[in-house]
């Protein structure tokens, strides 16, 4: 299998790195540059229409995208550690922590990523203003899983998961774009700090 793969800060592509070593397994990594544009290449856009990173090529040429079905795919083939839960419950919990990482905090940090950073400044049609408006969104999102996470290890289950695997990958493109969590959520860094200090979280 190989990985189409672009290095920090992106998110995306993080999240399958830190799950792939989770689990220990080894991808045949290729590099992708954001920055050279090679994610928009002709080349590129064969493997992945979208023109985005991660991509997970098959031995058979199959290509999955999605950093979460790619994810989804690996557990499929290495259920343990189980990332996404065992039991009903777990799943069920495991899913709807994700799913708030990604609708409540990623879109508003995306949104401040592409309409105010340096970095995206060629991009067509960039708001400012729209961008400035999300970040109040970004701080709320941020206290309402510090909130969740105060007396907690995890954000969704007793173990680590897939769930705090995208809370981190967040968490840390947010502070990379200048719009990281607020100092007094002391709930929320004490979790970073212990999911940071994982051997998968330099992955």
């Amino acid at each position: 299998m190989i990985l189409y793969n672009s290095p920090n800060p992106a998110p995306n592509p993080r999240r399958v790195r830190i799950f792939a070593a989770e689990k220990g397994i080894a991808l045949d990594i290729r590099e992708v540059s954001i920055i050279k544009r090679e994610q928009k290449s002709l080349e590129y856009m064969v493997i992945n229409p979208r023109g985005q990173t991660p991509s997970l090529q098959l031995d058979d040429g199959t290509v999955i995208t999605e950093s979460v079905a790619i994810c989804r795919y690996l557990e499929a083939l290495h259920p343990g550690p189980a990332l996404f839960g065992t039991t009903p419950l777990e799943i069920a919990q495991i899913e709807m922590w994700s799913r708030r990482v990604e609708m409540i905090l990623m879109p508003p940090v995306g949104a401040v990523w592409v309409n105010t950073h340096a970095f995206t400044a060629a991009l067509p049609g960039r708001n400012a203003e729209w961008g400035e408006a999300n970040r109040p969104r970004v701080e709320a999102a941020f206290r309402f899983f510090d909130h969740w996470l105060k007396g907690r290890e995890f954000l969704a289950d007793a173990n680590y998961t897939m769930a705090d695997i995208l809370l981190l990958t967040t968490m840390d493109f947010a502070a990379f774009v200048g719009c990281g969590a607020p100092a007094d959520c002391t709930g929320l860094a004490a979790w970073q700090e212990r999911v940071s200090t994982r051997p998968s979280a330099t992955a």
